[in-house]
């Protein structure tokens, strides 16, 4: 029988992998994660390895670039601008967006579209609003979510930080009759310095990362990947089953 867990406390999309999110009230959820999640990337033009995606890590602030709009040419919701730092609006198609970058980053970039998103492991990354709330708490930070950057925030009914740990080669369900999207847990997540920056300043703080190692060996928060689809939704009811 399934266990029930808690329900769904905060949900996100991030259109541009790396720029900031949108936190929602519901979105469906396909085979390829949250529709319009992760869809476009800035790609490192001299970089031929297999992922030469530019991220917050190399460059901090682009947390702080804000895609927006929506076409929905193929159903999926997807941005056609953004927003600068210092609130220049740019359409996603501008060449002058990618030079911006170019400028900050001081090597060659183009922003570039993935139907299938661009992920790190998996398609649904999850954490558990315990393990936000035990970081922060010891690391001394204000407990905001979107410096984890998941797409859903679980609030379990034990409330523990690293809950989510245990959910690792278990399917999760959402919705009470059964019928809502399920997830598989493939793993749990392994942190990087991204962790670090204030999602307001891109500022960094090595104590964040510094406490996650220290609590849990540098995880928080897992990845899985989608078995049912359907449409998520804050307070929807979260079932754990084998």
């Amino acid at each position: 029988m399934p266990i029930e867990l808690g329900h769904i406390s905060a949900l996100f999309r991030y259109p541009i992998k790396s720029m900031a999110g949108e936190r929602l009230e519901a979105a469906k959820v396909g085979w390829h994660g949250v529709e319009g999640d992760r869809r476009f990337g800035v790609r490192r033009l001299a970089d031929r390895g297999g992922f030469p995606w530019l991220s917050a890590s190399r460059l901090p602030e682009l947390l702080l670039y804000q895609p927006f709009g929506r076409q929905e040419p193929a159903g999926e919701p997807l941005p056609t601008h953004v927003r600068s730092p210092e609130g220049r609006e740019f359409a996603i198609t501008d060449v002058a967006l990618s030079q911006e970058i170019v400028t900050r980053h001081g090597a060659d970039v183009e922003l570039m579209p993935n139907r299938h998103g661009i992920f790190d492991e998996g398609a649904i990354s999850a954490i558990a609003g315990g393990t936000i709330r035990g970081i922060a708490r010891e690391a001394g930070v204000d407990a905001d979510v979107r410096r984890f950057r998941p797409n859903l925030v679980i609030e379990t009914r034990d409330g523990q930080p690293f809950e989510e740990d245990r959910w690792v080669g278990q399917v999760l369900e959402f919705g009470s009759d059964g019928t809502g999207p399920a997830i598989n847990v493939t793993l749990r997540d392994l942190r990087c310095v991204m962790l670090n920056l204030d999602p307001n300043t891109a500022e960094a703080n090595a104590e964040v990362m510094k406490t996650v190692v220290r609590l849990n060996e540098n995880y928080a928060g897992v990845y899985a990947t989608v078995i049912r689809t359907g449409e998520l939704h804050v307070g929807q009811v979260v079932r754990m089953r084998e």
